[in-house]
């Protein structure tokens, strides 16, 4: 039952990151090419382009104010109370089991960095919701790279073509990890997400690991969530 509990949690978590950065990312890859208009993706250092949309994100909540505390919609048109629930006075998730199910690739976290992350935002944030606020599990802190299939556009696999998309992201990530990464910022926005924003020390740059994750998964949905490297806090 615990393992249930657990992968439940998991397809709860890929949901919520995917359609709330799907969707922000969406509405933000035109008023990133504004900023840009003369200027092809080459030319811009991939850090740039990820702090314009970061800078996006982050005047997402000045700009249209809380409307999780409006009883407003997320970005997946479903309302707080159906992703959470209030059990002794606690935020708790509710579990629904991902159907179709998602097939994602991931980069974890490390606990030795993500406790302390988790245990610097609660005393800030408490206050503000009265600790009517869910946190994320700071074991599972992960960053979405690439989805071999998702929600929006399911692709249905067997059992030996999930086990072939294995082999051919081994392969490729095989030289490419681990990443150095820096916090750049944290971002709580308008839709009640709280997510820790993420620049790239040292290693394959995240939009380079998705190139490669394209080619090895040629059936992958085209919709990918790009630029961007970030995690629910």
């Amino acid at each position: 039952m615990h393992h249930l509990k657990t992968a439940a949690l998991l397809w709860l978590i890929s949901a919520l990151l995917f359609f709330s950065l799907f969707q922000m990312a969406r509405r933000n890859s035109d008023s990133t090419r504004r900023i840009h208009p003369s200027a092809s993706d080459s030319a811009i250092p991939i850090s740039d382009r990820r702090s314009a949309l970061y800078e996006k994100m982050a005047r997402d909540l000045d700009e249209k104010g809380p409307m999780f505390l409006k009883h407003g919609q997320t970005s997946q048109s479903l309302s707080l109370s159906d992703l959470f629930t209030v059990k002794d006075g606690s935020v708790a998730p509710v579990l629904k089991a991902a159907d179709p199910p998602v097939r994602a690739n991931v980069l974890y976290l490390s606990s030795h960095y993500s406790l302390r992350i988790s245990e610097a935002l609660k005393p800030i944030l408490d206050p503000y919701f009265d600790k009517l606020i869910w946190f994320q599990n700071s074991n599972l802190y992960h960053f979405s790279m690439f989805h071999a299939s998702h929600y929006i556009s399911p692709v249905p696999a067997t059992q030996d073509e999930i086990e072939a998309e294995a082999a051919a992201v081994g392969a490729v990530v095989e030289g490419l990890c681990p990443l150095k990464i820096v916090l750049d910022r944290v971002v709580l926005t308008s839709t009640g997400v709280l997510l820790g924003c993420w620049q790239v020390v040292s290693g394959s740059d995240p939009m380079t690991i998705r190139a490669k994750l394209r080619t090895a998964l040629p059936r992958a949905p085209e919709n990918q969530l790009v630029r961007i490297i970030s995690c629910f806090l």
